[in-house]
């Protein structure tokens, strides 16, 4: 599974990183570290649009995972 750590980015950054990697190589699953709740809702966004279903864990307080699958 395809990791991406986006903490420490704000929006659009987060949402960027995953279009790259969506686009580079269609994984069937991805992860996405975030510490952004405006990320957390803008990469779900991405996500669900490009067809995949987005499942969101919080940890550390402000912290998510957010788990992309096809």
């Amino acid at each position: 599974m395809k990791q991406i750590d986006a903490r420490g980015y704000i929006c659009p950054t987060p949402v960027l990183m995953v279009q790259k990697a969506v686009k580079a190589s269609a994984p069937s699953e991805l992860e996405v570290l975030v510490d952004d709740r405006c990320a957390v809702e803008n990469v779900t966004r991405f996500g669900t649009n490009q067809g995949y279903a987005v499942t969101t864990e919080s940890y550390n307080g402000d912290e998510f995972k957010l788990t992309l699958k096809k």
